[in-house]
């Protein structure tokens, strides 16, 4: 007999049910906002927009576009082997990413508001037979419904920073309630795992991150030429997913920077591309001749703040840049992936606030493959050495690059374990 849940969850549940005749207002709001898709709002209320392939049916969920960049490998690996997937996602630049990333055949879907019969019209119309949850976006409602239906749910690349940590312990009975109902967690690292267990997972196991066996992003060939043209031999640096009050720190580095390096030329990739006009705002102000990549201009030898607030697109401008700031790391936002470029032979510096990938920098630093920057003063600073000596920052970007390739195999570790579900799933099909 399954244990009753706690109140909490109890009332969580009424309040859904009660909340949603109120969906349609609340989408609306978001539709307003930029944060919803005009034309798939259907999928938020679990209508599906496309039909469901035949056969065993793997879900793969992750909130947004660090999530589902993590998954990519592994479902390419899940495709390889024949299995349908579906991918689901709760923003819109997630599901404009997907377009570009994810494998032939996999189906892409919002993730339906956590409602009970929103819920119940996803999970009776895909059936999935495994269900995976990339990272920690636990939706009560959801992973309920699953277990009353018996899917099998799995936990992959599971993380929980300290701070999560110290969160969920004050409702420890709510989280256990929910990470209970997992047949398995397959955490980034040892730390995460030992987290997972003390809330009340009942199996964990530390496969590494899988963000670390992530290809580098593409690059079209031709606009990389062109654009490798235009800048020709300037010196350029990369802001990449900044967020804001980092931007202002980056403009003033740069504009520091310019007296000893007039021709520098200073790439912003904002996190979040809707901010790009406010970004350009910031640089007029300071004084700086700036261009925005979302009205087709180019890095030309006159503009020296290029903000590329497109999509999909770091691929092409870590190519370009030797030096790059990772962002949300002088802001308070617990930093963002540097991987990606690392792979692509860059040199990196972050600020303190590292959290949501504290391992990762931790053994980055401690290898002298990145470099911490404490402000805007030691981030200009480190800037204008790395500018004035190829070598120092050579040094750096091969010691990351080594670093990354020695923690990676998350991949085939998480394989490892999702292998006799896999299996599973093939013998069910085999007897229907």
């Amino acid at each position: 007999m399954a244990k009753r849940l706690p109140l909490a969850l109890r009332l969580y549940q009424f309040a859904s049910v009660a909340g949603s005749p109120m969906a349609p207002q609340v989408l609306a709001r978001r539709l307003k906002r930029g944060k919803e898709h005009a034309e798939r709002l259907p999928e938020r209320r679990g209508e599906p927009s496309l039909e469901r392939p035949p056969g065993p049916l793997i879900w793969v969920h992750g909130a947004s576009v660090g999530e589902m960049l993590a998954a990519v490998p592994l479902i390419e690996h899940l495709r390889a082997q024949d299995f349908a997937v579906l991918v689901t996602s709760g923003t819109v630049t997630s599901a404009a990413l997907a377009e570009q990333r994810l494998p032939d055949g996999a189906i892409h879907q919002f993730i339906p508001l956590d409602a009970p019969r929103f819920v119940a019209r996803f999970l009776e119309h895909w059936q999935p037979g495994l269900a995976l949850f990339v990272e920690s976006d636990l939706w009560p409602n959801l992973i309920l419904s699953c277990a009353e239906r018996r899917i099998p749910m799995i936990v992959i690349n599971g993380r929980l920073s300290q701070r999560s940590f110290g969160r969920w312990q004050r409702v420890r009975g709510v989280i256990g309630a929910l990470l209970g109902r997992f047949d398995l967690c397959l955490t980034q690292s040892a730390a995460d795992a030992q987290r997972y267990a003390a809330l009340g997972a009942p199996r964990v196991i530390s496969t590494g991150n899988l963000k670390l066996d992530v290809p580098p992003p593409s690059a079209d060939e031709a606009v990389l030429k062109r654009t490798r043209e235009i800048i020709g031999s300037r010196p350029v640096i990369v802001a990449a997913s900044t967020h804001p009050g980092e931007d202002t720190a980056v403009i003033t580095a740069h504009r520091r920077l310019r007296a000893k390096f007039p021709t520098l030329l200073t790439v912003i990739a904002p996190r979040h591309p809707v901010r790009g006009q406010s970004i350009a705002d910031i640089a007029e102000v300071a004084g700086q001749t700036v261009a925005l990549r979302s009205q087709r201009a180019q890095p030309t030898p006159d503009i020296g703040i290029y903000v590329a607030d497109t999509l999909g697109e770091l691929g092409l401008f870590y190519r370009l840049a030797p030096i790059v700031f990772m962002g949300g790391s002088l802001a308070e936002h617990g930093g963002q992936n540097p991987i990606e470029a690392i792979r692509l032979g860059a040199a990196v510096l972050h600020g303190p606030h590292v959290w949501n990938f504290a391992e990762i920098y931790a053994t980055l630093d401690e290898s002298r493959g990145a470099e911490l920057v404490k402000d805007e003063e030691a981030l200009t600073d480190r800037l204008g050495a790395w500018l004035a000596d190829a070598e120092a920052r050579k040094t750096v970007a091969e010691a990351a690059a080594r670093t990354v390739t020695q923690l990676g195999g998350g991949l085939q570790r998480t394989l490892a374990a999702l292998d006799p579900y896999l299996m599973q799933l093939r013998l069910e099909q085999r007897a229907s």
